[in-house]
């Protein structure tokens, strides 16, 4: 597990502020002015500079900017004192409206600000941001890539530079080629170093763009050269190749016209040597997963799925909790078709994935003190599956067998990402938490380069007899204290208790029993919520997480544990669906029913496919929920 130190903490200032219109900071307001550029972003007394780093980069793709910030809007045409902006959330593009009043102090933009004091483009970008994350303390400290991520739809790829391939600034060139933005900063080991202005005038733990790769011939040589800006717009790096350093002397006078500005604007050149030396990590967002290291455009074809970890169910944590890590969420790929240049060990073709695995909605959650959780996820082939995308992997699978390919270790990050070469076949992709039991909500990503595949004997005598001779008596191995009155409601919804009927139950009592304890592994007389999942399975029912979520939720107590009372009520329930709900609707024979929304609340069992199997026959029943 690794924790990650990104760009923390607001500045230090006064807490008082106003919210002002903009007629009263100017008498011209404008929207944008001269188009948008970096200069139009700079850093107020927010900690958000790793947002600021990618709206920065977000101007030098046009395409893209105007997604996030829609043309023909401002302050005379047409003017209805809004303004709006999309960003991409989980896999779609939302639109989020704000008013045209901004957080002042003293007369001043307390925030984002422009050059330009008449333009407010990046000041109400920020505030939608804002309102789109809950509040601006909500944006205090982050990574860039996060906001990449926002603004694109696209899918980021981290490099620490001082482990990076040899070809990086090839990557560099061809990704600002791209339009794809880039990002980068100095990790901190203390929180003392939040902000610390280093000999060189570089900022640690703060968030730089990444603007610019050129080379340039240097005493007759080639020298390669990186262009990054600081989101304040002024503390910029003195060292080599710096505003005005000597090194340019000896540069072509076209090329050092057109590269060294000597404008305190934020922005510099440094030699790509000092750039891996300086800083720890360079981040890049595709805004579509081409690979950088090929010189091909590739179109990409896009799976998302979305899921959920729940304490109890499928929260089940990483590979060193294996009492629990099968239980979390199973996603199944199949895949077909190898890539265009067969690239791959041994010959073998191979197909080339770029898998990223996002939590969501963390950032918003933070004013209730939900951090970033450590996520991370594991691929592992399966040859057993022939194309059944019902079947949850056991426990036993991940005993013997090791993860094809998995992310990079845990890290408390909003998105973890790899991008892999995999032989044909099917995969089971297990994303988790590190620990166990953590809520949380995530969305799956898998962009490949071809498109993946998603798929008894009479005993009335002897009863009689066992009747009178056990009915009362108390049972040492399983805890509990008989059937409460609303499970006995369950029963008796289920049959009339008529001596026959009655009979019937108690052998399915017996059943039910004899499950229980087949489950109950370290014979406590409960099941936990996870062995639950395996004598639900027993008793013929295989139920997705959502399913096996609400059962936890409506049958285990505090401590995650279902008693038999708890336990014979949830197989009643199932039993009523089946015996009642199945006959009645099915009216066609077709052993497949469609309920409505009615239909379903009589249900009271919010899930949406359930599997049902009686001991010889195999039946699926399709709930489609609303609630």
């Amino acid at each position: 597990i690794r924790q990650h130190s990104g760009t923390f903490q607001t500045r230090k200032g006064d807490a008082y502020f106003e919210n002002v219109s903009f007629q009263e900071l100017c008498a011209n307001p404008q929207f944008i002015i001269g188009g948008a550029t970096r200069t139009d972003v700079c850093q107020g007394e927010l900690g958000d500079c790793w947002l600021l780093a990618a709206i920065a980069s977000l101007t030098l793709n046009p395409d893209v900017l105007y997604r996030v910030v829609p043309k023909a809007q401002s302050f005379q045409k047409d003017y209805a004192g809004i303004f709006h902006f999309q960003f991409w959330q989980y896999g779609e593009w939302v639109d989020v409206v704000v008013d045209d009043r901004l957080p002042t102090k003293n007369g001043k933009l307390l925030f984002v600000h422009s050059e330009e004091s008449n333009e407010f483009w990046s000041a109400l970008l920020e505030k939608a941001y804002a309102k789109l994350n809950g509040s601006y303390e909500a944006l205090a400290g982050g990574s860039t890539i996060e906001a990449f991520e926002d603004f694109t739809g696209g899918i980021s790829e981290s490099y620490e530079l001082r482990r990076a391939p040899s070809n990086l600034y090839q990557i560099i060139q061809k990704a600002l080629r791209a339009g794809s933005l880039l990002g980068c900063s100095i990790d901190i080991t203390t929180a003392s170093e939040i902000e610390a202005i280093t000999s060189l005038k570089l900022v640690k733990g703060h968030a730089y763009s990444v603007t610019g790769a050129e080379e340039v011939y240097y005493r007759g040589r080639p020298e390669k050269l990186v262009r990054l800006r600081n989101p304040w717009g002024d503390m910029e790096w003195t060292g080599a190749w710096s505003d005005n350093a000597p090194e340019w002397n000896y540069v072509d006078p076209k090329q050092k016209q057109a590269l060294d500005k000597q404008v305190d604007d934020g922005e510099f050149w440094m030699a790509f040597s000092d750039f891996q030396r300086q800083f720890t990590r360079l981040e890049i967002c595709n805004l579509t997963p081409d690979t950088l290291t090929s010189n091909e455009v590739n179109k990409w074809d896009l799976t998302l799925f979305n899921g959920q970890w729940r304490r109890g169910s499928t929260a089940g944590g990483c590979q060193n909790y294996q009492a629990t890590y099968w239980t979390n969420p199973q996603f199944k790929i199949r895949l077909d078709k190898p890539d265009d240049d067969h690239e791959g060990s041994l010959d073998e073709p191979c197909c080339t994935i770029l898998v990223g695995l996002m939590q969501k909605n963390r950032r918003r959650q933070k004013k209730m003190g939900e951090a970033l959780l450590s996520i991370g996820y594991s691929l592992y082939r399966v040859k057993f599956l022939e194309n059944n995308t019902d079947i949850h992997v056991n426990r036993a699978f991940f005993a013997r067998n090791q993860p094809a390919a998995r992310s990079d270790p845990y890290i408390n990050l909003r998105e973890v990402s790899s991008r892999m070469k995999l032989p044909r076949g099917e995969y089971l992709i297990v994303p988790s938490t590190f620990e166990p039991y953590k809520n949380g909500e995530f969305c799956l990503r898998v962009f490949s380069e071809k498109q993946p595949h998603v798929d008894n004997k009479d005993i009335d005598d002897e009863f009689k007899t066992l009747f009178q001779k056990l009915s009362g008596e108390v049972r040492n191995d399983i805890k509990s204290d008989g059937f409460n009155i609303n499970t006995c409601r369950e029963m008796i919804s289920l049959l009339d208790v008529s001596f026959e009927q009655f009979k019937t139950l108690w052998m399915k009592i017996q059943k039910y029993l004899a499950i229980y304890k087949k489950v109950d592994s370290d014979y406590s007389g409960t099941i936990d919520s996870h062995e639950m999942r395996n004598a639900l399975r027993e008793a013929g029912f295989t139920l997705n997480d959502q399913v096996q979520h609400s059962i936890v939720i409506r049958y285990a107590c505090s401590k995650l544990t279902i008693d038999f009372d708890g336990f014979v009520a949830c197989m009643i329930r199932l039993e009523t669906l089946f015996s009642k709900l199945f006959r009645l609707l099915d009216k066609n024979k077709s052993e497949v029913i469609q309920l409505s929304l009615a239909e379903v609340r009589l249900v009271r069992l919010k899930y949406h496919l359930v599997k049902l199997q009686q001991w010889t026959t195999v039946k699926y029943i399709y709930l489609k929920s609303l609630f």
